[in-house]
């Protein structure tokens, strides 16, 4: 049963069926051709995989998303970042990754922030004379932070499929995600100095505090997020609502650029994001109750324990089969069909699920623009008109300078884990 499972899995992913689609056929299939158990199972099984209390924060997370990119925020986010950080050497890409790591813990999406922020940030980088190469790799790259800085989608499904807590891999994706920024900013850093490229007027005190002010609105959203979890105010899924809330009454009633019309079409791309979301979730669910009957996790657990005695071998290799994994799927398809098959293996070599949980999302966010097939690739393309192979240079060095940062935050899993265990 599991060959054929796994097998008509891969084929109908590889023929372009719908992911959902490919995950519930072939369990579908599996379930009724090699088991006597009720297809009925099944959709109690679907069922049963959303129905759960962690999944309640997901849709509202997706409005409050929806709500900060429709309200204007990436203007703001990025005049407050120019003020910040524009007068240091690189200061426009510096002000590029900055404002991407902001948006993108707002907005959850490593594509949208390529789109928000490289859009506006892409000629203004040529125009201050950076090399389209560089200028294309750093707005593919960035976004891709999004999947780790919370509130990110990717790792509330990590948390829903392994039932692990998502105050702590919120906590832990904060800090692992300013890790992974900082690498980023070094390289920026060392590519101006190099290049001699031009810096910007320093920001006055006057326009740093009026930048922030016009901002200081959308940058509240993190802080009440992870500052509300943080202090035991809310767990994760009343920070979601409440997030929503601020969101919606900030772009309606302070930056006054949501209308009843804009709320109603956010709400329903907010409803259909969740609903995407969801019936993936579903299906995987049955996916890995067939494995776990079929006792692969187990399997799989034990070949791992035998063949990987020392930890760091077992993370290696789970490093090399996740970012070749995340060059042909997005990160949540990859979580829901990989996380359960993995997750009993690191628990049997005593690796901390919170760990476990930020080094695979974040070998997924680098596999969102590793050539050839990484989704940020095709989006900043369509931005600045280039082909796969003009954009290869540029990605190159940027998926280089993520890769270090992959080993340290791996091999270094206090960064992870120092926030959620003086909490939790």
């Amino acid at each position: 049963m599991i060959y054929f499972l796994i097998s008509l899995l891969f084929v109908l992913l590889m023929t372009s069926v719908p992911i959902f689609a490919a995950v519930s056929l072939s369990s579908f299939l599996a379930m009724l051709l090699f088991t006597e158990t009720n297809p009925m199972i099944m959709v109690q099984r679907l069922f049963g995989g959303i129905d759960k209390f962690t999944l309640m924060s997901m849709p509202f997370f997706i409005l409050a998303a929806n709500a900060m990119d429709v309200g204007g925020l990436s203007t703001r986010i990025l005049r407050w970042a120019r003020a910040l950080v524009g007068h240091i050497s690189g200061g426009v890409a510096m002000t590029t990754h900055v404002a991407s790591m902001f948006f993108g813990s707002l907005s959850g999406s490593a594509p949208a922030t390529v789109i928000a922020i490289g859009k506006i940030m892409y000629p203004e980088m040529l125009r201050q004379g950076y090399s389209k190469h560089f200028a294309s790799g750093l707005i593919t790259s960035t976004g891709s932070v999004s999947l780790i800085i919370p509130p990110s989608l990717t790792l509330i499904i990590f948390a829903t499929v392994t039932n692990t807590s998502v105050g702590a891999l919120f906590l832990a994706g904060l800090s692992a995600g300013i890790v992974f920024g900082i690498f980023g900013l070094g390289y920026i850093w060392v590519y101006a100095k190099r290049n001699k490229m031009p810096r910007q007027t320093r920001a006055t005190a006057k326009e740093l505090w009026e930048s922030t002010r016009k901002a200081g609105w959308a940058l509240m959203v993190p802080i009440i997020i992870l500052g509300g979890i943080y202090f035991g105010i809310f767990t994760a899924t009343e920070a979601a609502g409440v997030s929503a809330i601020y969101a919606i009454f900030v772009g309606m009633f302070i930056y006054k650029e949501i209308s009843l019309k804009k709320l109603y079409d956010l709400c329903l791309s907010s409803a259909i994001t969740s609903a995407q979301v969801m019936i993936l979730i579903a299906a995987a669910s049955v996916f890995g109750w067939l494995l776990t009957v079929g006792q692969v996790p187990q399997a799989l657990a034990q070949y791992l324990a035998e063949h990987f005695s020392v930890t760091w071998q077992f993370l290696l290799f789970l490093n090399v089969i996740l970012l070749i994994v995340g060059m042909f799927m997005d990160g949540s398809s990859a979580i829901v069909i990989l996380a359960p098959l993995l997750f009993p293996a690191a628990m049997s070599l005593g690796v901390d699920p919170v760990h476990l949980g930020i080094i695979m999302i974040t070998n997924l966010a680098i596999g969102m623009y590793t050539p050839p097939f990484g989704l940020n690739i095709f989006v900043s393309n369509s931005i600045t008109g280039m082909k796969l192979v003009e954009s290869l240079p540029g990605i190159t060095r940027f998926l280089a300078v993520s890769l270090l940062a992959l080993i340290v935050i791996t091999y270094f899993p206090a960064i992870s884990t120092f926030l959620p265990k003086s909490i939790y």
